[in-house]
């Protein structure tokens, strides 16, 4: 990788760090029509099918009232969303390399 472009991906880091510092405290509380939709829908038991790890960008041992859990979750979700995309970059590249 150029030093461009890792000046390049670091700068998009930083913007996704910055943006995921700010994002919980200028999100709204209200539900959005998919969540609200699923809160009259639902019955009052759990079906237990699946319990997302960081349920609504919360860390669980953090507790839910504490903003930094936001953060931590967000911040967590954005180094495994980049390095996914950066793992999938690399074996495309492979691929592609070894198919020429």
């Amino acid at each position: 990788m150029s030093p461009k472009d890792k000046k390049l991906v670091l700068g998009g880091l930083v913007i996704c760090i910055i943006i995921a510092v700010l994002a919980p405290f200028i999100a709204s509380s209200n539900p959005d029509g998919l969540e609200k939709t699923a809160e009259d829908v639902s019955t009052t038991e759990e079906s237990g099918i699946y319990e997302a790890p960081m349920p609504d960008y919360t860390i669980p041992f953090l507790g839910e009232d504490n903003p930094y859990g936001g953060i931590v979750a967000l911040i967590v979700g954005v180094l495994i969303t980049l390095g996914l995309g950066y793992i999938a970059a690399i074996l495309l590249k492979r691929r592609n390399a070894s198919g020429q």
